[in-house]
């Protein structure tokens, strides 16, 4: 089957972005969280002479747009890549009184920088959270900002992958405890995703169908409810009123391209 490297010649590339990118609850096995876009790198990598793919991934979780575009965009700049994804703005998009139309200005102006400094530029859409516990009231907003995410890469010339319309993420089981954050699998199935939209035939398909799952019962999802509100969210909710971020003090993992 044809890899990507006989239609796009891609040697490097640089991920940008926040928790999704830098690849929360999916942990590697040297304890650093692995993610979908470590697993992009390792299929763009395939086919080449060892060490030949560079990859560095400067997404930090928290990070939130105007951080992105202050932080990471100048070092593509720097480094100058093949390829360059983006998938930021959820968190601004999350916080009460933000404005889809506004965030998306601002998201634009960060691939503008981006265009004259690598060959290709990927972004993502949002996820559907019409399931999604509280985030489901944010449905319009998300969609909305999708939207936008859309005309910016037609604008712009970016590819997109579109993680709205991934009916497999829509599965629990591509969600890790905390329900913010994908798991393994979801990640993996968001890494097929992005290549596909690249061009990369994959073997594997980011819509398998799900193997069959026990079905819990209206009390069952009640004490999960409960137990992830007491878990997740509400330390969530705390450090949004105290002004804190997860990745307060937090390093981007790969921060120079280096050899996979």
């Amino acid at each position: 089957m044809p890899n990507l490297q006989e239609t796009l010649d891609l040697s490097s590339y640089v991920a940008l972005g926040d928790s999704f990118t830098e690849g929360l609850n999916d942990p590697g096995l040297d304890g650093a969280f692995f993610g979908w876009a470590d697993r992009l790198a390792g299929m763009l990598a395939q086919g080449r002479p060892r060490g030949e793919f560079r990859y560095a991934n400067l997404a930090v979780r928290g990070r939130l747009l105007d951080q992105i575009a202050a932080e990471q965009v100048p070092q593509v700049q720097r480094l100058q890549p093949d390829l360059v994804t983006l998938c930021a703005g959820g968190n601004d998009i999350l916080r009460p009184g933000s404005d889809p139309d506004e965030v998306a200005e601002r998201f634009e102006s960060a691939v503008a920088r981006l265009a004259d400094s690598a060959g290709t530029v990927l972004i993502c859409t949002g996820f559907d959270t019409k399931d999604v516990p509280l985030l489901k009231h944010l449905r319009g907003k998300i969609a909305t900002y999708n939207g936008h995410m859309r005309a910016v890469a037609d604008r712009n010339g970016c590819k997109v992958a579109d993680l709205w319309s991934l009916r497999s993420v829509q599965d629990r089981r591509a969600w890790s405890e905390d329900r913010l954050h994908l798991s393994p699998e979801g990640h993996q199935r968001v890494a097929l995703l992005a290549a596909r939209s690249l061009g990369l035939r994959t073997e594997e398909d980011p819509e398998a169908p799900w193997p069959a799952a026990r079905v819990l019962s209206a009390a069952d999802q009640r004490r999960e409810n409960i137990q992830w509100a007491r878990e997740y969210l509400l330390p969530w909710v705390g450090r949004r009123l105290r002004g804190e971020s997860s990745g307060d003090h937090v390093e981007p993992k790969r921060p120079e391209l280096m050899p996979l």
